[in-house]
């Protein structure tokens, strides 16, 4: 397995590998064992899947606050996406930084995301399905959201606003600086 640590270090790229011949092809996509030495040590308690049908489509800024905060390891099986990590850490030497990675079928890298950082995503193709594994299970009262396209964060989504597909609920989400404390460092 491939372990490469991101800009902001506690976010890290891993890609498993893959075993073709001409039937197909083997992966071993999770390995408790081979994470946990990679630096992914949590264990996680609830898997979810999304299908997204254009290019362009938004999913986040999206976080969970503590005691419910989910770590995630984040994957695309069919088509591509644009995967964002924000550190939002109070007292973090990189809050407010973000850092993206290409995340497809082709490429089968998959990224970790801990606790205290929003994540999101763009689609880069059409029919996009994104899985992942997360630290707790989806809990209302907790969940919490952040503008995608917040001033101050100066993300560089792929996409252009005016070309953006997000759900109401995303749009309606506070912007970065609105938002205070939700997780300490």
């Amino acid at each position: 397995m491939e372990v490469k640590r991101l800009a902001i270090p506690d976010v890290i790229l891993v890609t498993p590998p893959k075993f073709a011949d001409n039937r197909g092809f083997f992966s071993e996509t999770y390995n408790a064992r081979k994470m946990a030495e990679a630096g992914i040590p949590d264990v996680f308690v609830q898997d979810n899947q999304s299908l997204s049908r254009q290019k362009g489509v938004i999913r986040g800024l999206h976080c969970q606050l503590q005691p419910h905060g989910q770590g995630k390891l984040v994957r695309c099986t069919k088509g591509a996406i644009w995967d964002v990590a924000v550190d939002a850490r109070t007292g973090s030497p990189t809050y407010g930084n973000w850092v993206a990675e290409e995340l497809s079928e082709d490429n089968w890298s998959q990224l970790w995301i801990p606790v205290g950082f929003l994540h999101g995503f763009c689609t880069l193709t059409e029919n996009a399905e994104v899985q992942y594994k997360c630290t707790d299970f989806w809990d209302k009262e907790t969940e919490r959201s952040v503008l995608w396209n917040s001033p101050g964060l100066r993300i560089d989504w792929p996409v252009k606003e005016n070309e953006a597909v997000l759900s109401e609920k995303d749009l309606q989400a506070p912007k970065f600086l609105e938002v205070k404390d939700w997780f300490q460092y």
